[in-house]
Order: structure tokens, then sequence, then C-alpha cells
């Protein structure tokens, strides 16, 4: 039996054809723009386990960058397997004009294929400078963009589902900023135990520096909306080789056994995507 395309409209034509910047422009712009136990551990464990200070802020005002205001979101597309290419040809032709549109608040920080993990999906993650007022700004000037809205019909009819979050990024770690390839990508997403976010800032506040010597950390974050009590972490390696080889040499450093031994307890649920990066992406 023949193998089933997906069907592409006139105006999804229009769109892959029209005028628009390349993968390489969003690239050049966006290289100017720039992780309690159970209350059942042990008595005698208790005494050395890590104690947080009870704290009456919110999560964002103690783990979130102060210096900036970034905030950030991402979205996770399931296409219609049939449809990935398309919906790739459809995305790298309208995505990095909003990119590139300094009247928009937005960059793209990062675009993928899962590579493992959920297949036939997209990742893309945004960020928006100027907090909540950026997003909201987009949101009401792209309700009144006509081919941004065109764009959006004709990718519905490509998809199965879709979801989103918003992000504020960790104080301690690096702000993404793009890279040359190329590179795989993972995205290693923890959902942690209600109430433990704060113990989970301050065991990966010290322990981020076992994992710096290849410059493999691209950014952390945690949810604001969306799931909440999660977090993802973003790892760049050349190869699967090298992230093996490279997350084995962090068993080797003192210290870094210790914060999985505290980290782990928190976890309810842990999931690892490898990703490709789409052409249009700035991370490579």
């Amino acid at each position: 039996m023949a193998p089933r395309l997906c069907s592409i409209s006139a105006a999804a034509r229009r769109l892959l054809g029209g005028p628009g910047s390349g993968p390489r422009d969003v690239v050049a712009v966006a290289a100017a723009r720039f992780y309690s136990k159970d209350n059942e551990g042990s008595w005698f464990r208790s005494l050395f386990v890590h104690k947080v200070d009870p704290r009456k802020d919110a999560h964002s005002t103690l783990l979130s960058k102060k210096e900036t205001s970034n905030l950030y979101k991402i979205q996770f597309h399931n296409v219609k397997p049939e449809c990935l290419d398309a919906y790739n040809s459809l995305t790298e032709a309208v995505l990095p004009k909003l990119h590139l549109d300094e009247d928009y608040p937005c960059s793209l920080v990062g675009n993928w294929n899962t590579w493992y993990g959920e297949q036939d999906q997209a990742v893309h993650l945004w960020r928006f400078s100027g907090g909540y007022p950026a997003l909201m700004d987009c949101m009401n000037k792209l309700k009144n963009n006509k081919e941004y809205l065109e764009f959006r019909k004709e990718r519905s009819q490509m998809l199965l589902s879709r979801r989103n979050q918003l992000l504020l990024e960790f104080s301690f770690w690096n702000e993404p900023q793009p890279r040359a390839g190329p590179n795989i990508y993972e995205l290693r997403t923890y959902k942690l135990k209600p109430g433990t976010m704060i113990e989970w800032g301050n065991n990966w506040a010290r322990a981020i520096k076992y994992r710096q010597e290849n410059q493999e950390a691209v950014g952390g974050f945690f949810s604001q909306i969306g799931e909440l009590y999660v977090v993802h972490h973003l790892w760049a390696y050349k190869d699967l080789q090298s992230r093996e080889e490279t997350r084995n040499a962090a068993w080797r450093k003192r210290g870094w056994d210790e914060n999985v031994y505290y980290t782990v307890p928190l976890v309810r649920h842990m999931e690892s995507r490898i990703m490709i990066p789409l052409k249009i992406s700035p991370l490579q």
C-alpha cells in the first residue's frame, strides 16, 4: 500500500515560498542578541542530610536571575508521522520572521525534533525579553498577524497534540547562547515532589560546577505556568559517545555523587529526550 502523505494546502505553499530569512540569518541574529526525601528517612541519615532554611519568598524570587527579566516558553508538538517533513518546512519558513522582527519582543532559543524519546515530536524554546509584559505584547500582536494566523491554521492540520509551559531560568545556570554544531541535545525533565524546588536549587547551585568542563551545560529552567514543580536541564554533546564519556567523567569528581544522593529523592518522575536541531535553530 502506498505510504500516506501529508497534504499541503495552497496557503502552506505560499508560506513556504514567500520571502523570508533563512536559517543562517536566524543564527546570526541570535549570536548578536544573546535540578527531601520522604519523611520516612531514618533518624541517623537525617543527621547528614542538607537542611534548607524555611523561606517565605516565592520560588521565582529565590531561584531565578535577578539581573534579567527573561521569560521562556517551551512547546511540545506531537506531529502526525506522515506530516513531520511538511511541518518542519512550514516551521522553518515562518518562525524565523518572528525571530528577526524587532517589533516582536521574542527570540528563538532552540528548535528540535526528538530523536530518542517521543517520536515525531518537535520542541521549540522561546525567550521573551521583558518577562510577562513582553509575552502579552507578542501575543496581542500575533492576533493581528495574518501570515501567522494562516500558519497556525495550516499547522493545526498536521498535529496530534500540543502543550506548552512558561519557564524561568535558574540563577546559577548559563543563559542559553547560540552555538555552532553539529551537536545533539539532551533535554532532561524532572517532575519534583511539591515543596522541594528550593532544595533542588540549593544542591544544583553547587553541583553545576561538575558539569561545565566540556561546555555541555546549555540552560536550566523551572516551570511557572503549566505543569508545576517541573525542571528542565538542557545539555549539548557532540554525539552519544561524547555524552556517555562526559557523564561518566562527572562521577569521578568528588562531590557529584553527593549531589545525586540528595536530589534523587526529590524526584517523582524523570525523562530524557535526545534531540536533533532544525536548520533554523540558533543552537546547532
